[in-house]
């Protein structure tokens, strides 16, 4: 199966064409259509990576979804679909070193990551046109999953700082982001509570945290949990983690959010992540302390069921597209 999948790639690249999800209109996962377009080219101080594998976000049809969205991000259409990629180099532009073809990588590309063929400025812009080494005993769909949600974990911990000595509440934990933010904290040693539906029990429990249900009455179940109390928490969903910490004694500087802004507590994106927090969470995978759970992969014909289930926000785990 491999060897077909190679000569097909091949073929593309000879004739000069490559599939790509693109949308001519803002919109839902009805808008998206794979079409098959002119096959990008590196340019200087560009590299071409023939895509293995992308790993889909809340943040893809969030910023598609509306041409109000889509313009704080620079999208116009025709517009792709998807940021984050992992694959193999197949042409490198003039200029460029530290990457040559035949190179495994990952990284991200800004609302054009679901295609055959896409083209990075390996030093580029963080989150949004990029390409990191993917080590040895990493895979190209796990991967896949890293630059935005492994990256906004990272920085999420790195305003809260946790140790040991903590006992961190972490709100919507068994999404995309979650499933790195709870393995994570769990590496420095912090006992970690995590919300989240009463299905995703067992599936927070695998990754080391101690579930507890949101929704009425989550502070009463929290302390049930911690009479000692919680002295850090992370909301990664909304506000009703940040509401619960407040109530629980937890300061406004060691609360962080990612999905919405409230006075006096921190936010945190993937732009704010330490320098080479990528290569760390690649690393640490690669040596099998921390993993990443692959809740569902569909063919690149089926985008839009992939992007309805990652929408639904009923996943544990990530969800990837295979080319």
């Amino acid at each position: 199966m491999k060897e077909v999948y190679v000569q097909e790639q091949s073929a593309q690249s000879t004739k000069g064409t490559s599939r790509a999800v693109q949308l001519d209109s803002f919109g839902g996962p009805e808008v998206l259509e794979v079409r098959e377009i002119p096959a990008p080219q590196a340019g200087p101080g560009q590299i071409r990576v023939r895509v293995a594998a992308a790993g889909l976000n809340p943040m893809d049809w969030i910023m598609t979804g509306d041409a109000d969205t889509a313009a704080r991000f620079g999208l116009s259409l025709p517009a792709g679909f998807g940021t984050d990629y992992a694959g193999v180099v197949d042409q490198v532009g003039a200029g460029v070193t530290g990457f040559a073809p035949g190179d495994r990588v990952f990284g991200s590309a800004l609302s054009r990551a679901v295609a055959d063929f896409v083209v990075v400025t390996p030093a580029g812009e963080i989150a949004a046109n990029e390409a990191h080494h993917t080590p040895d005993g990493v895979d190209d769909r796990t991967a896949a999953t890293f630059a935005i949600a492994a990256r906004t974990a990272s920085a999420a911990l790195a305003v809260i700082d946790p140790g040991p000595e903590d006992t961190l509440l972490i709100g919507g934990a068994a999404g995309g982001v979650g499933v790195f933010a709870v393995q994570l904290a769990r590496i420095t040693g912090a006992r970690v509570i995590a919300t989240g539906s009463a299905t995703s029990a067992d599936f927070l429990r695998d990754l080391g945290a101690e579930p507890v249900a949101y929704g009425d009455g989550l502070t009463d179940r929290v302390r049930a949990l911690a009479p000692g109390g919680i002295t850090a928490a992370i909301d990664l969903h909304g506000t009703e983690t940040v509401h619960a910490a407040r109530e629980l004694g937890v300061p406004d500087d060691r609360i962080c959010t990612i999905a919405t802004k409230i006075d006096d507590v921190p936010a945190a994106n993937g732009a704010s992540a330490p320098l080479g927090a990528l290569e760390e969470i690649a690393r640490l995978t690669a040596t099998g302390r921390l993993r990443v759970p692959i809740a569902a992969s569909f063919p690149i014909e089926q985008i839009r069921g992939a992007t309805e289930l990652q929408a639904s926000r009923r996943v544990h785990g990530k969800v990837i597209i295979d080319l």
